[in-house]
């Protein structure tokens, strides 16, 4: 199997060359938003847990994402791998996803990282605020927040997945097809 995480700070284009390499290599997208979404409106069990930490603003629990990515791989495990958008964030996730994984007797092939410099991440980003009417996507304090997230809680997995041999660092400015044809030269080399 194909399992590969797209990793990359807030505007680095993840969700952009996700849907491009779900189509080329035809893999099953696993975004913890999608996936929480689906399993509320679902009403499962997972879905009402989440239904009431959500609705109390508190950030639904490892173990109840892990949970929902679970209840989504089992359904998927015949096709050819996953894409994993938005998780992990943190080390304790990764650890959490490697052993899930290692259950279904598959792993991650590699983690994708897009390198895009702040400044361009800024411009994205308050784009994309402008064209969607996002007013949190234009405020550069909110912008900076965010940032400092990422480099506190999720830039760590680059070393934890550079560690395993499974961290590939990809140019992330450029034309989109440019970016995305760097993507697939990595997969396909390590695949």
């Amino acid at each position: 199997m194909l399992n590969i995480i797209l990793f990359g700070p807030p505007g680095a284009g993840k969700g952009t060359q996700s849907a491009k390499l779900i189509e080329k290599y035809s893999l099953v997208h696993l975004s913890t938003g999608d996936i929480l979404r689906a399993e509320v409106a679902a009403q499962t069990e997972l879905g009402k847990a989440a239904k009431i930490l959500m609705d109390k603003g508190i950030l639904v629990s490892d173990d109840i994402v892990i949970g929902m990515i679970d209840a989504k791989i089992s359904k998927h495990m015949g096709g050819k791998g996953f894409i994993f958008d938005g998780f992990p964030r943190t080390l304790p996730q990764a650890e959490s996803l490697d052993k899930l994984l290692t259950t279904h007797s598959t792993s991650i092939t590699m983690t994708l990282a897009l390198e895009v410099d702040e400044k361009e991440l800024f411009h994205r980003i308050s784009l994309r605020g402008k064209s969607s009417g996002r007013a949190d996507d234009q405020d550069e304090a909110t912008f900076h927040k965010r940032m400092n997230v990422y480099n506190n809680e999720t830039s760590p997995l680059k070393n934890y997945y550079s560690k395993q041999g499974k961290l590939k660092q990809v140019k992330g400015i450029g034309e989109v097809d440019d970016i995305f044809k760097a993507l697939c030269i990595e997969i396909d080399k390590g695949n």
